[in-house]
């Protein structure tokens, strides 16, 4: 008697992988996005104390600068599933945690209401928002990679790395919207909720998406030969410890230079520069075109040449951007200030594009969810939460040059980082699963 062949899962096809991963990442920016300007907006006379505007920007940002504090447990948290489970439920988790607390943020009464509560429950919220998209990145790029051909690693890696200008255009547009067809004692009072409370309907999407897909090809092939380990973050910690730290410094750049294009720059050009807020926000959504234009180019590079070479050069141009800061970031001259913008985006798709394909080859498939989650996100706080705090700080002490001078800096360490990563390139395949049990 015969015994009837278990029949294999349905292959992914090539467009609803890109799609899964790009929806995915595009809905999770958005959120992350639409408290970015409304940190810098609307939260300072909302969720503070009245009294000293500066105190109270500085102190919204701090919550802002919450999230990326969140980020490491997230890829920890989320990681150990995915590296356990899988990818595609551990992606469905994330979603739904950031998705949550975004429409929750979006309910919260302001300080006239509750008074210290307010603060505190919006950063308990924005802690959520961290947690979940430190499991989200890392999920979507994994998904994209694990599943490309040979050769198009970072081509296919490229596809999650689109959700953050597509999400920053989508955020900023509804908030032009809003603020086109309301007054401002509208917009402050309930208008700013609506693009909290609607992406629900998004994160429906999103979850719709992913629900159609399989698990990767890499990570199934770990499961049938039983090669998944205990507890990823251990082995991620113990055995990889220098691909954490030389992951983390080759993204830091990354990160340092969006925020200062997007929440710092929307601050100080408004609040210092005197350029209106409507204005402003139209001068960032032409910049950020610039930013998808970068990423393909350096994502063929990173096909054709290495992820690490193009991320290098992209470094190279950051750093030569930052002594720039300064002769392009002015006032009263708006075609100088969309050159710098759009300089600047272009910069960061050329660093942003390869940097996901490049963090999962540093990485085992066994631990690969965890580390790369990792890396980026601790990245993430390295790079991004104390940014635009340190920039107005360094912009009203001593003026934009010092700005620009700390961005060079940060990139000068970010390649450095990267000139060392190459050497544990390409190795992972090499590694046998009995070394990371």
């Amino acid at each position: 008697m015969s015994v009837a062949a278990v029949p294999a899962p349905p292959a992914n096809s090539t467009r609803r992988v890109l799609l899964a991963s790009l929806v995915g990442t595009t809905i999770e920016f958005f959120d992350f996005y639409i408290y970015a300007t409304a940190a810098v907006l609307v939260f300072p006379t909302l969720f503070f104390p009245a009294g000293d505007a500066s105190a109270a920007r500085l102190q919204s940002l701090a919550t802002f600068a919450v999230a990326f504090i969140a980020r490491p447990v997230g890829s920890a948290l989320f990681g150990h599933f995915g590296d356990r489970i899988g990818r595609k439920a551990t992606l469905v988790a994330a979603l739904l945690t950031m998705g949550i607390s975004t429409v929750t943020i979006g309910l919260l009464p302001g300080y006239a209401q509750i008074g210290v509560w307010a603060p505190a429950l919006l950063a308990l919220c924005r802690f959520g928002q961290g947690l979940g998209l430190g499991g989200e990145w890392g999920g979507a790029v994994l998904l994209a990679t694990e599943n490309a051909p040979p050769g198009k690693r970072a081509w296919y890696g490229m596809f999650p790395q689109f959700g953050a200008p597509l999400g920053f255009l989508l955020s900023t547009s509804t908030f032009l919207l809003l603020g086109g067809v309301l007054s401002d004692a509208q917009f402050i009072a309930w208008g700013w909720r609506i693009p909290f409370i609607a992406s629900a309907l998004l994160v429906l999407v999103g979850l719709w998406v992913r629900l159609s897909i399989t698990e990767t090809p890499d990570f199934q092939r770990a499961i049938d030969r039983a090669e998944r380990v205990r507890l990823p973050l251990r082995t991620v910690l113990s055995r990889h410890a220098a691909e954490v730290v030389l992951g983390t410094l080759a993204t830091f750049a990354t990160f340092a230079l969006f925020y200062l294009m997007t929440v710092w720059a929307l601050g100080h050009g408004t609040a210092k520069l005197g350029y209106p807020k409507e204005a402003f926000l139209l001068l960032q959504m032409a910049g950020i075109v610039f930013f998808a234009l970068g990423i393909p180019v350096s994502a063929r590079w990173g096909d054709r040449g290495g992820t690490a070479p193009a991320m290098i050069i992209a470094s190279a141009c950051i750093i030569a951007f930052g002594l720039c800061f300064a002769p392009l970031f002015v006032a009263g001259d708006a075609l100088r200030v969309l050159v710098f913008l759009a300089v600047g985006f272009f910069f960061m798709g050329l660093t942003y594009g390869p940097c996901g394909t490049l963090l999962a080859q540093l990485y085992p498939v066994q631990v690969r969810y965890t580390g790369a989650s990792l890396s980026f996100n601790l990245a993430g706080i390295l790079g991004a939460a104390p940014a635009p705090y340190i920039a107005t700080t360094l912009a009203e002490r001593y003026g934009l040059a010092a700005v620009g001078a700390y961005l060079a800096v940060v990139a000068a360490i970010s390649l450095g980082a990267l000139v060392v990563s190459r050497r544990y390139l390409g190795t992972v395949s090499e590694v046998q699963p009995s070394t990371l049990r």
